[in-house]
């Protein structure tokens, strides 16, 4: 019985001490983020803006919170904060396509095809930064996404080379905002993990293609269809 005690103690004792590193994790990775939101319209010029996605309708509706992200960054390309726009998110199949309707709404908004790359594997926030190092070879960038998405995003930015600031695009209250507030913490905890202990890689990689060059390169006839 006293061994059982002892060993009962010690589990608490780890079992605490996972807890308080967890919460150590997620709260270093929130703020270091942070640090680096900004407003729109004391946003440093930078060479693009990256807009990870989200749904999108099989009719190719944005839902609310992309559509935003989309608008946000369209309006910083208008105002010359940055000079290119990479829509990344899920294309993995050819009945979901997130980064060809991304674009097209940019495009009815005025932006030119040849400023907006298109990132077809982005499937997760760490793919797509890691990726838009990789393979865009972004070196400075403004995140557009809501701001309870943003210190994660940034944080990666930071810990993979992008020299980075962030934009909220919340232009509305969404639905179920309080959820995905608190899946932030695990998907924080993620992130931190990947890169530090796991250095983990995307699923793609690929060619480079440059985002100093023309974002064409990237399309395909995907939403055109």
């Amino acid at each position: 019985m006293l061994k059982l005690k002892k060993l009962l103690f010690y589990l608490i004792i780890v079992l605490l001490a996972l807890i308080a590193g967890a919460a150590a994790a997620d709260r270093h990775v929130k703020n270091k983020g942070l640090e680096y939101v900004v407003e729109a319209q004391d946003c440093p010029v930078r060479t693009a803006a990256i807009v990870p996605g989200a749904y999108v309708s099989p009719e190719g509706r944005l839902c609310d919170m992309l559509a935003d992200r989309v608008k946000t960054a369209v309006e910083l390309y208008q105002n010359n904060r940055v000079k290119k726009i990479i829509m990344t998110g899920d294309h993995g199949r050819k009945d979901y396509d997130e980064v060809n309707y991304m674009r097209l709404y940019a495009e009815k908004m005025g932006v030119p095809p040849e400023d907006i790359f298109m990132d077809h594997a982005g499937f997760s926030t760490y793919e797509s930064i890691y990726r838009a190092k990789a393979v865009f070879q972004v070196d400075t960038a403004v995140v557009v996404t809501q701001a309870y998405h943003l210190p994660r995003t940034l944080y990666a930015a930071g810990c993979l080379g992008i020299e980075a600031c962030g934009v909220a695009a919340d232009k509305h209250v969404y639905a179920g905002a309080r959820l995905y507030e608190l899946r932030e913490v695990p998907a924080r905890l993620k992130m931190f993990v990947q890169i530090h202990l796991l250095h983990a890689r995307p699923r793609f990689l690929g060619d480079v293609i440059p985002v100093s060059g023309d974002g064409r390169l990237t399309h395909d006839w995907g939403a055109n269809n």
